[in-house]
């Protein structure tokens, strides 16, 4: 139980002591399937364990919403969960932020199965329509009074496979700790890439339409979240034109985790994925090492921040520019070759910043368990930028997947960004 609280030396000090979700999975086979259980609550109650289901939208007019339920356990502590909702509307930079611990949460609810949940403010329960153009729906609601209310359908089309990194049950699963057998915690990520929402959002007694496009990832950090990663990207493209959207998910190891023991990190992972014409498209995943050049001729996934500069205030250097790219096989049937997608993004400089949301000081908003739990380690002070812009994905694959697309595309949509750094690491951001 206590194996996440506290590492237990390798025999051999220089013994790898992180083993990346990408390790022996073959550039032609990193789409795994979502199976069944993968997006069913775990609800951990032991070791530390923290727990998301989050469901990110895009409307076509840009206004984002986040919503999500985190389960946070924490050795001996009984577990909290947290409720967060935000949403963000660019034309009047009105930011709606809802984030309170819900009572009577369970899962499943009467008559459900473990991929819903519900508690008194708020519930997930997942619908399974077999045969019909949308076979896997949820639908999410929440009631915080006249602040906030949400009633929203999301659904997946059948076109779109829900994914991880890698098949079977280990798919998706980053370990760490020099035994593979009795890792010391691990992180895994499953993705509903691409979907529909419909519905609507009441504020402060306002109801509006809400429809649009969206993500959904079920992640679990089996380990201190300080201990976990320096650093995280995310970023989440829609787009009304051709069924269109791209996700990425990036962290960085601490110096603490690599292929040759504490010392020998960093390490960066980065998984993703690009949806055209409503087709699953290609899935990517790439580990890079200390000295090691990123990505293949064959698969790409990367996230680079350019012209950043040092933001007094965090302590860390913010980016001026975002650059995101994808390449990787093929998934859709018929189609062979590789896919790929590239998108820069504009988020100015700190005084004159382009499409900030917000810059979130973690330790304000995460649950008390959590904070609790990491705020006593020196150096960790987590900050998270949220963006989001008009952009333009450029595009180019097989013409089997989408007419033209050989010749490359141009895709207009919203890339919605979080950049989080949790904790300094020499050099890794220079």
């Amino acid at each position: 139980m206590f194996s996440s609280f506290f590492s237990v030396a390798p025999t051999d000090p220089n013994a790898p002591n992180f083993h990346a979700v990408t390790t022996n999975v073959s550039e032609s086979d990193l789409f795994g399937p979502l199976e069944p259980k993968d997006t069913e609550w775990l609800c951990a109650t032991s070791g530390f364990v923290t727990e998301t289901q989050t469901f990110y939208f895009i409307t076509e007019d840009g206004v984002t919403m986040m919503y999500q339920i985190i389960h946070s356990a924490v050795g001996l502590w009984y577990p909290t969960i947290q409720f967060n909702c935000k949403i963000y509307d660019p034309k009047t930079g009105q930011v709606t932020w809802k984030s309170i611990n819900v009572t009577n949460f369970v899962t499943p609810p009467a008559g459900l199965d473990k991929k819903s949940s519900k508690a008194d403010q708020c519930s997930i329960t997942y619908q399974s329509r077999p045969g019909s153009d949308y076979p896997e729906a949820y639908l999410l609601s929440a009631n915080l009074g006249a602040e906030l209310q949400i009633s929203l359908e999301v659904s997946r089309p059948a076109t779109v496979q829900g994914w991880k990194l890698g098949k079977g049950e280990k798919g998706g699963y980053s370990y760490f700790g020099p035994d593979l057998e009795k890792p010391e915690g691990y992180v895994i990520h499953r993705f509903w890439p691409h979907l529909k929402v419909e519905g609507h959002v009441i504020t402060n007694g306002k109801a509006e339409v809400f429809s649009g496009a969206g993500t959904f990832i079920h992640a679990i950090q089996g380990m201190r979240p300080n201990l976990v990663a320096s650093s995280w990207n995310f970023h989440h493209f829609q787009s009304k034109e051709g069924g269109v959207s791209a996700i990425q998910m990036e962290f960085s190891t601490c110096d603490t985790h690599g292929k040759a023991g504490a010392g020998s990190g960093p390490v960066k992972v980065n998984v993703g994925s690009l949806v055209i014409n409503n087709k699953l498209a290609t899935v990517t995943g790439v580990t890079t090492w200390p000295g090691d050049k990123e990505g293949s001729e064959t698969v790409v996934s990367k996230t680079l921040h350019l012209n950043a500069a040092l933001d007094a205030e965090t302590g860390y250097k913010k980016p001026n520019q975002v650059h995101v790219e994808w390449k990787g096989p093929s998934v859709v049937s018929g189609a062979s070759g590789s896919v790929s997608g590239k998108v820069e993004m504009d988020v100015g400089t700190l005084d004159q910043p382009i499409g900030l949301i917000e810059r979130v000081d973690i330790m304000a908003e995460i649950p008390y368990v959590l904070k609790a739990a990491v705020s006593y380690v020196a150096g960790t002070k987590p900050y998270m930028y949220q963006w989001i812009n008009p952009v333009k994905l450029h595009l180019t694959g097989s013409d089997e997947i989408a007419p033209g697309l050989s010749n490359g595309v141009e895709v207009d949509g919203h890339l919605y960004t979080e950049s989080t750094f949790i904790s300094l690491v020499p050099e890794a951001d220079a």
